[in-house]
């Protein structure tokens, strides 16, 4: 597990919208590296594990009844920087605010469906990598 950097979701919206595969072809694209996949589907209390840091913020239970409400596909991703290569390459959480090209410009509809999640710190990946992936799991 000591090569992976970093955790991407793609939420259940983009699941939905069948837009995996060009998020997929958006991280290969982007030289960052796929090190383990795996779909899901969060039950509500697997969602308020996962997002255990946001409870008690207005937009907690929304989060938690989007993210459980069909699959998502949790993603191990490593390269160099790359913490900071997948939350750029996903663009601002408010899609009207994200740049131009980036995944949340091109397939979020608003602040809360915006297709994808990303690690916001080395030991935040740590911990969302282990809630999805074993060593086992890990190439």
């Amino acid at each position: 597990m000591d090569k992976v950097k970093t955790l991407a979701i793609i939420k259940p919206d983009a699941v939905r919208s069948k837009t995996a595969g060009k998020i997929f072809n958006m991280i290969e694209n982007s030289g960052l590296t796929i090190e383990a996949v795996k779909m899901v589907r969060l039950t509500r209390e697997l969602a308020g594990e996962f997002y255990a840091v946001h409870k008690g913020k207005p937009f907690y239970e929304e989060l938690l009844n989007f993210m459980s409400s069909g699959p998502c596909i949790a993603i191990a991703l490593s390269g160099e920087n790359a913490i900071t290569r997948w939350r750029e390459l996903m663009g601002a959480t408010n899609p009207e605010n994200a740049a131009e090209g980036t995944i949340r410009k091109l397939y979020a509809t608003n602040v809360q469906h915006n297709a994808c999640h990303g690690s916001d710190a080395p030991e935040t990946a740590r911990q969302e990598v282990s809630f999805f992936f074993t060593g086992m799991d890990l190439i």
